[in-house]
């Protein structure tokens, strides 16, 4: 600590409580800091209401206590205890989901410590994102910021990666950040080019879902006559919920031929299977608005991958799908750094065809429904849970700006880096003008 105040001393010319103080006021404004539980209920008044679920309300008001919405509608009754905002003028809607990220679990790509996306070996359906999940990380108050409050924090690598987890962009910790665990089973379809090595991962996987499923009937069977007793497995026991059809398998494939070999598979196995991905969904919509399975469509900009395929292979995709009605989903990118870029992607496809309305669904409701959380967030109902945005525009429109973000009632601080960086910077500007 002396040499600490001696430091102090020299590098500043202050006394160590003076610099004490003045490196604590800056650390305060360096970090987003977590928001408490909502202390009384608030309302959002005079504002533009869309509930993505019954309409959009001019000139409503949205009540929220204790996390969870408690009127929405023109005729709310306040209570007098209540701190009002005004928001006259403004946009309300649900927060944005961000359906497939690594955010939370990477930070900086060089730096292997500070990725956590993968375990060791190739099929690892008991690993769990949230438990891996950072806090601390850069990339989720800018996320936040940018209207996203919901994040499907994504591992990945081998032939089953693990569960995604769905995870709030405000909180302390892990557990208090996790909105629902296990959404899905990430599952790694193998590229169709090399047959020898599709062959190997495809057996691999059929090899586990077998043994599996005689576990589950082992375990179905316990205390029976004659039947052995069966050690404990935490990875064929993670397979339960999905054998039993209460977790999707989210399957990573691109490449047609990938599409109708998973699709295939996930048929014959029973299974519930959600796309991601999906660049060449198009070519099977049909097919997958008839079996009624759902898209994560990522990301929509980016380039063709053919050289026969029109430039806006990518950029049409969602109108496509939307005109032969699949239930998607748009996820952007999957870098955490760039999950702040979700809401281009979906203005990219209003740009080529997908109605807005569309644009936004995509990143509330029909996110929410297809990741299996759409009784907590998603739209703006009573009961579901206050996670809300506050913006002066379209949330799809490039130039629109997100001035108040709440989860479950939380106000977020809407400090980020970016914002941090601006501030500095422009300090700099305005010593250098003195």
């Amino acid at each position: 600590m002396r040499q600490l105040i001696s430091i102090f001393k020299t590098s500043t010319g202050l006394t160590f409580p003076v610099a004490f103080l003045l490196l604590l006021a800056f650390s305060a404004v360096q970090a987003q800091i977590p928001a408490p539980p909502q202390e009384g209920p608030v309302a959002l008044v005079g504002g533009t209401v869309h509930t993505m679920s019954d309409g959009i309300i001019d000139n409503g008001t949205v009540l929220f206590e204790n996390g969870k919405i408690t009127a929405v509608g023109t005729s709310v009754d306040i209570p007098s205890n209540a701190q009002v905002i005004d928001v006259s003028g403004r946009h309300v809607y649900p927060g944005l989901i961000h359906a497939r990220t690594t955010l939370g679990l990477s930070e900086i790509g060089r730096l292997g410590e500070t990725v956590d996306l993968n375990e060791q070996g190739t099929i690892n359906p008991n690993v769990r994102a949230e438990v891996a999940f950072h806090p601390e990380s850069e990339h989720i108050p800018t996320a936040a910021v940018n209207g996203i409050t919901t994040a499907i924090s994504t591992p990945s690598g081998g032939i089953i990666s693990g569960r995604a987890a769905a995870m709030m962009t405000n909180g302390w910790t892990w557990e208090q950040m996790t909105l629902r665990s296990s959404v899905g089973m990430i599952v790694n379809w193998p590229g169709m080019g090399n047959t020898g090595a599709r062959d190997e991962a495809l057996g691999q996987l059929q090899q586990f879902i077998d043994e599996a499923r005689m576990y589950q009937a082992v375990k179905n069977a316990a205390g029976e006559r004659n039947v052995p007793r069966h050690l404990h497995d935490v990875r064929l026991e993670a397979m339960i919920p999905v054998l039993e059809g209460e977790m999707p398998v989210f399957i990573n494939a691109s490449e047609l031929r990938q599409i109708q070999s998973a699709i295939a598979w996930a048929e014959k196995e029973n299974l519930r299977m959600v796309l991601v991905g999906g660049r060449d969904a198009g070519y099977v919509a049909d097919q997958l608005a008839e079996k009624n399975i759902p898209v994560i469509l990522t990301p929509v900009i980016s380039g063709p991958s053919r050289l026969w395929t029109g430039y806006d292979e990518s950029y049409s995709l969602p109108a496509k799908l939307y005109e032969a009605g699949v239930d998607f989903c748009i996820g952007g990118e999957g870098s955490a750094a760039y999950a702040f870029r979700l809401t281009h992607h979906a203005g990219s496809a209003v740009a080529f065809g997908l109605p807005e309305e569309e644009a936004v669904k995509s990143l509330t409701i029909n996110a929410a429904r297809i990741l299996g959380i759409d009784d907590l967030v998603g739209s703006i109902e009573e009961g579901k849970d206050a996670t809300l945005i506050v913006t002066n525009g379209s949330p799809v429109e490039l130039w629109t700006r997100v001035e108040h973000v709440f989860i479950q009632g939380r106000q977020d601080d809407m400090m980020d880096k970016q914002r941090r960086l601006y501030e500095k910077y422009k300090e700099k500007q305005r010593q250098a003008a003195m």
